[in-house]
């Protein structure tokens, strides 16, 4: 299980990094007028893998728009043992349990892939989300889409061999970077998908044999995306199919 102290909660990035908020979709959904609104309290933040955004049961002061960052929402048991209920990348926002009334969730926000996000006060976010312009129904829709995340991560882990898991999370995760090079070790995965590191390892090793994927010290190069989506099961195009029906319409892709 992975733990972050207080001098990892970074804010610093490098005067080199250039990043734009709109390349997080619900940003870029926006209308000019609403986006004018948050776009001054929108702060660029490092998010280093590892950091913790929350905890379970703590209030969220902030929400989280990630563009080149990746967030694993997770369940920790009371043994310690933890496993993933779902991704948040550029396609969404960490937050939701604000607008819908509950202000506190039962999972832990962790940072899976290191890179960077804006954050916005929870305050300006719930107010514009009264205010029942598009930002309303953007956020009611990618709930919707991030149920179904939730519930068929639960399906999955259940009904599908350990393979079938790995080539899911790994074609989520594709999907919300820039290229195939994933930083990601096998004891982390297991962690995610809430499995034994072995299984992993042996998981890992057919999708290599296939040459499906490169695996080396912790990296992750996938080599063939369509052995992959050939080898998963159907849990992936549900997602997938969800949230292009929600989202797609009004996101940049």
């Amino acid at each position: 299980m992975l733990t972050a102290s207080s001098s990892r909660q970074k804010e610093d990035f490098s005067v080199d990094y250039v990043d734009n908020p709109k390349q997080n979709h619900l940003l870029a959904a926006l209308p000019a007028a609403e986006f004018e609104r948050i776009a001054p309290h929108l702060k660029l933040i490092a998010m280093p893998l590892g950091d913790v955004l929350y905890e379970s049961g703590g209030k969220l002061q902030y929400v989280y728009f990630p563009t080149t960052a990746i967030i694993s929402l997770q369940y920790v048991m009371e043994n310690g043992a933890s496993s993933e209920i779902a991704g948040v990348g550029n396609e969404g926002m960490l937050g939701i349990s604000l607008f819908m009334g509950g202000n506190t969730t039962p999972s832990r926000a962790i940072i899976q892939t290191g890179g960077h996000g804006y954050r916005v006060p929870a305050a300006l976010i719930v107010q514009e989300f009264n205010s029942g312009g598009l930002m309303m129904r953007l956020m009611l829709r990618y709930t919707q889409a991030l149920i179904t995340q939730i519930s068929q991560t639960a399906v999955c882990n259940r009904h599908h061999s350990v393979e079938q898991q790995l080539c899911r999370w790994l074609l989520l995760t594709l999907d919300r970077l820039p290229s195939n090079e994933l930083t990601m070790t096998q004891e982390l995965i297991a962690s995610m998908i809430g499995v034994r590191r072995e299984g992993i390892t042996e998981a890992a090793g057919h999708l290599q044999q296939a040459g499906c994927i490169s695996y080396r010290r912790g990296h992750i190069t996938v080599l063939d995306r369509s052995g992959l989506e050939s080898r998963v099961c159907e849990c992936y195009a549900v997602v997938k199919t969800e949230f292009n029906r929600l989202l797609s319409d009004v996101c940049v892709r």
